[in-house]
């Protein structure tokens, strides 16, 4: 028997680029342990195209990714919200928040953003890791 899967939430300011990128990391890499989700204060339009490219560079499609409004995920519970955003998140659905401290690269240059694409996926996989330890160890069955 397995524990269930921690519901995460990604957020940032326009759901555009950071929590885009950690969610795909998220589905990608820790699917095992996370159901991932995220949104924006104040949603963008559409997801970056320079993080739509940075994103496929690690074979991850973000084509058909859209913003969402973090007051439309307000009846979903989640166990962790790392916020990026930069602002003051407390709502009870939003369960323990995690702050990550790092810069928009909405306005960055393609290099840039790959920087910044790089920190959330080491974060991102060091938040999976630390899940998977939480993880009672699976019985063999008899």
């Amino acid at each position: 028997m397995t524990a269930a899967k921690k519901r995460v939430l990604f957020v940032c300011i326009g759901n555009a680029c950071r929590s885009q990128m950690a969610e795909a990391f998220a589905a990608t890499y820790g699917s095992d342990v996370i159901v991932a989700a995220s949104a924006g204060v104040a949603p963008a339009p559409g997801v970056h195209p320079v993080t739509v490219r940075v994103m496929a560079d690690k074979n991850i499609d973000l084509k058909d990714h859209f913003p969402k409004a973090l007051q439309h995920l307000s009846r979903a519970k989640f166990d962790f919200t790392v916020n990026m955003s930069g602002t003051f998140l407390d709502a009870p659905h939003l369960g323990q928040i995690v702050d990550w401290d790092i810069d928009d690269p909405v306005f960055m240059e393609f290099d840039e953003h790959c920087h910044i694409r790089d920190e959330i996926e080491r974060r991102v996989m060091g938040f999976i890791l630390e899940l998977r330890k939480t993880e009672p160890p699976h019985r063999a069955r008899r």
